[in-house]
């Protein structure tokens, strides 16, 4: 088990200060993360950075140190119980939803604020994948093989501690899911015709869980009709995930939405460049040439 309670900021973090931090200093953070390689990025600390777009005159600072007094509690918590199959699932309940008072905003779920870490720490509450990257953080702190997969609809966590792997859904305190409430979880969030697969318990990676954490906050903005403040939050995602071709596509067709003709068609170009269909290239192109005309 690794030392708990070491500073967790990521090694793209613009500055060390107790001060927010600025405009310029998030884009260049989160353009470095760009090019880190995946196991590389500081999931936390990548959240809290992307938060501060959205607070950017508030230091992260307090924030990195609860990270560091929730993951020396659940360390020592680790410690003081007795030795048993769900060891590490009870020492991060225990500390993370009955000490620190954390749950799923079940009354506002669509609330801004719950897709944003900063407030929900701040508020103790917020969306399963906000209370998932909580968890996730202090288990791979203290050397856990703990991830969130690949399940849709509903963020959840899978935790192996040898030959036991347990799937933990961070929204209801940290509760261990069984086989059928995955598939009744499915349905209700999919379709009755939803069937389990091998997939849904696959890993997902840290910047998928970035740009699904962005996304809960993109489509709140946009069911509010707040296109710019939508478009931001893409842009935001394209400064760590460069070679997404569905966020170029969605900033192209913001920005046309928007009547920014030129930043269109900019990022149309590149969902092209990237594209690998054939029937795709050619479909982006014609919105090109539709957008150049009205350019005329």
């Amino acid at each position: 088990m690794t030392r708990a309670g070491c500073r967790g900021q990521p090694k793209s973090l613009p500055h060390s200060a107790d001060r927010p931090v600025s405009d310029y200093e998030g884009q260049i953070a989160l353009r470095r993360m760009a090019g880190d390689d995946d196991a590389q990025i500081d999931l936390a600390g990548a959240a809290l950075l992307l938060a501060s777009r959205e607070c950017p005159d508030i230091s992260q600072t307090p924030y990195y140190e609860h990270l560091d007094e929730l993951t020396t509690a659940v360390a020592r918590t680790f410690e003081d119980l007795p030795d048993g199959a769900s060891r590490k699932r009870d020492a991060l309940a225990t500390v993370i939803h009955d000490d620190f008072g954390y749950r799923g905003d079940q009354q506002s779920y669509d609330d801004l604020q719950n897709a944003n870490l900063m407030q929900v720490i701040d508020r103790r509450k917020g969306l399963p994948i906000a209370l998932g990257i909580l968890h996730i953080h202090c288990g791979r702190r203290l050397g856990w093989d703990i991830c969130g997969l690949n399940f849709p609809g509903h963020f959840l966590i899978r935790l192996d501690d040898g030959a036991k792997r347990t799937i933990l859904d961070p929204f209801n305190n940290g509760t261990e899911r069984s086989v059928a409430e995955l598939r009744e979880l499915l349905k209700a969030t999919q379709g009755p015709d939803s069937e389990l697969t091998p997939d849904h318990y696959a890993m997902v990676s840290n910047r998928d869980i970035l740009i699904r954490l962005q996304n809960n906050r993109k489509i709140r903005l946009l069911k509010a009709n707040r296109v710019a403040d939508g478009l931001t939050v893409v842009e935001d995602m394209l400064l760590f995930a460069p070679g997404e071709v569905a966020l170029w596509h969605e900033a192209g067709v913001l920005n046309a939405h928007l009547e920014n003709f030129r930043a269109a068609i900019i990022a149309f170009d590149h969902c092209r460049d990237l594209t690998s269909n054939p029937g795709e290239r050619a479909r982006v192109a014609g919105l090109i040439s539709k957008l150049r005309a009205r350019l005329n």
